[in-house]
């Protein structure tokens, strides 16, 4: 009996640091990087803080001791915190006047091979095709397969730099008048574009956003050999540079003078700053009106992870939102239908 006690006290403890980690976690979207990049680094794994309290619920739930109420509390002020990793499927609408939009990290076509499978071009080629979205966005974008999307007229493809080869790729089947490259900062691909599409005389500005790399291995086995200090300072200095992207965007997005849609690869999850600061009172989570169970868009082993969004302009109804599980990429396919 004294050991069923020590176990039970043990047990509470750990529910009780799983219980504190997650509510320090509600503080993450209010906290700059810059500030505190270190526990920046707690909003990636805030899911697993979330599915632990979950079971110690219903763990002292079934053994009928008082004990869940901490769990519970603690999820239950943080409801539209939580409700971000996860929904309950939603139903799906249709209008006459829809706009179906996609945003896809294609991870280069795989150009430097890393999947054994030499047909990952024509097998993202025929999804697209399949799934006839009227806005293609593309992040990671290898200019050598642009032909692939001849079903779009009209396209805006920026590269990072003169004789560089990936970059950020937008295709319309409607009319662009107006483009423009944000060019980030920093070395390497990341970048933020956007263009001005019109329908019956009414203007739509769609940003295409690739934020600063984690650079996080998908397989368990990878985060078990990284060392752990080079990977949570890589991280969290990977924080801070989207931070200095983020305000780069949302000065663009503030001076939009039409609808506004932003789309993309955020590297960064829902529970943190910049999707916060992004998002503010402007936008709708497309996942959370119109999403189904986790909507995991980065093909992580060991939990779900949702790092690309679609954002919304309130004023334009979501009629439907899906991930596509198909593995072409280290990223997962989304796309949202709108009424406009």
């Amino acid at each position: 009996m004294k050991k069923l006690k020590f176990l039970d006290k043990f047990l509470f403890l750990l529910n009780s640091l799983l219980a504190f980690a997650l509510l320090l976690s509600y503080l993450l979207p209010h906290i700059p990087p810059s500030n505190f990049p270190l526990l920046s680094v707690l909003s990636l794994g805030v899911p697993l803080l979330i599915l632990g309290n979950v079971l110690f619920l219903i763990f002292w739930l079934l053994r009928l001791k008082r004990h869940f109420l901490l769990s519970l509390i603690i999820l239950a002020a943080g409801y539209n915190y939580v409700v971000a990793w996860f929904q309950i499927g939603k139903k799906n609408e249709s209008t006459t006047n829809e706009l179906s939009v996609m945003s896809y990290n294609v991870r280069m076509f795989n150009a430097y091979k890393w999947v054994d499978d030499p047909l990952i071009p024509e097998k993202i080629q025929t999804f697209v095709n399949e799934q006839d979205p009227d806005i293609l966005v593309t992040q990671e974008h290898y200019i050598g397969e642009t032909g692939k999307f001849k079903e779009f007229p009209h396209s805006y493809i920026k590269l990072k730099d003169k004789g560089s080869e990936f970059g950020m790729a937008i295709f319309s089947k409607y009319p662009i008048v107006n483009k423009q490259s944000l060019d980030f900062p920093e070395d390497g691909n990341n970048n933020s574009i956007f263009i001005d599409i019109v329908k019956n005389e009414d203007t739509l500005r769609i940003f295409n956003v690739h934020f600063q790399s984690l650079n996080i291995k998908p397989g368990l086995q990878d985060i078990k050999d990284a060392d752990s200090k080079q990977l949570i300072g890589r991280i969290g200095y990977g924080f801070k540079l989207q931070q200095d992207q983020a305000k780069i965007l949302k000065e663009a997005i503030d001076e939009s003078p039409y609808k506004t849609l932003v789309l993309g690869d955020f590297n960064n999850t829902a529970f943190s700053y910049i999707y916060r600061y992004i998002k503010g009172e402007r936008f709708q989570d497309a996942f959370l009106l119109a999403g189904s169970g986790f909507a995991r868009t980065f093909n992580l082993n060991y939990f779900p992870l949702r790092i690309d969004f679609l954002f919304i302009e309130n004023s334009i109804p979501i009629n439907s939102f899906e991930v596509f599980p198909v593995d072409y990429s280290d990223h997962f396919p989304l796309m949202a239908r709108l009424n406009w």
